[in-house]
């Protein structure tokens, strides 16, 4: 049975606003920050002493919020830049007013710190950094020389930090995975720049590919690529069970990357070698369930 018009445009509205708040990229995030809580940071705790813990979740809630907060005030500052690279997608995110969107931004930070509120000040004190961090990035930093790239890939990773702090637990190995991380999404963070060329030229975001060229662009992706070998070899030193299959699959993965990058040469090339970042990073979360399991006892 066909949706009316009125459902037809809720239903459009709905999808519209997980666009705007990177709804995957949300889930992808709680996923991880109980994976590492569960298989990592606290690995004598059962699944119901880490979902029935109220500081953890808070911790992932405040998290969730402020990070879908950061994905609203980065859409409101890039509109006219998506309106040139992803008009399709400019559409659709802009169902819901930019007056809706500053409200809900608003509104998603007072949440995160609700939640920071019952963890402690440290807490309160921590996430309002974190808010002010993306809020700098988004109406400032985006648009400076390299700094962009560094910022935003650091704030994706800050919200494991939170995790680390709560726990008082620094183990190397989150360390290590963070960095390999970081440099991964750091690839992922500069392609996004070659595929949006067209629209940061025009509005004179200075990008890596808008001050050099592509050639230089490609050789700064692909010596981070290069840099994820470092935390790979640390990582694959320790008895991390099924996981260490993951990092071991990773170099020739990392070496396909690489291939395709000095292949591609336009916004589609862009655009899959992105997408396919974002898949091996999804299975390197789901990985971390196979930490210290052997195939035997699989």
């Amino acid at each position: 049975m066909w949706l009316s018009s009125k459902h037809q445009k809720r239903l459009l509205k709905l999808v519209s606003l997980f666009s705007v708040v990177r709804g995957y990229n949300i889930i992808v995030l709680v996923v991880a920050q109980y994976f590492v809580a569960r298989y990592i940071i606290s690995i004598e705790q059962s699944w119901w002493d880490i979902l029935l813990d109220v500081p953890l979740f808070c911790i992932v809630a405040a998290s969730a919020c402020a990070s879908a907060a950061g994905y609203i005030i980065n859409n409101f500052y890039d509109a006219a830049k998506d309106q040139i690279n992803r008009p399709k997608k400019y559409l659709l995110e802009h169902l819901i007013s930019q007056q809706l969107q500053l409200i809900l931004y608003l509104l998603l930070n007072m949440l995160t710190l609700v939640f920071a509120s019952v963890i402690s000040f440290r807490a309160v004190v921590f996430f309002l950094g974190y808010i002010f961090a993306i809020w700098l990035y988004s109406g400032a930093l985006k648009k400076l020389f390299w700094l962009s790239n560094l910022w935003s890939t650091a704030l994706m990773i800050l919200p494991f930090g939170a995790l680390s702090i709560y726990y008082r637990n620094f183990d190397s190995f989150i360390l290590y995975y963070a960095g390999y991380l970081f440099f991964l999404l750091l690839a992922r963070d500069i392609i996004k720049d070659l595929e949006n060329f067209k629209g940061d030229w025009v509005q004179r975001y200075q990008t890596l590919p808008v001050v050099f060229n592509n050639r230089i662009t490609k050789g700064i992706i692909s010596l981070s690529f290069l840099f994820c070998l470092f935390p790979i070899y640390y990582l694959l030193q320790r008895s991390l069970g099924i996981m260490n299959y993951y990092f071991m699959a990773s170099i020739p993965y990392l070496g396909l990357l690489l291939l395709l990058l000095w292949r591609a040469k336009n916004q589609t090339g862009y655009l899959w070698l992105h997408n396919m970042i974002k898949f091996w990073v999804l299975a390197g979360v789901f990985s971390i369930f196979l930490i210290h399991k052997s195939l035997i006892n699989f």
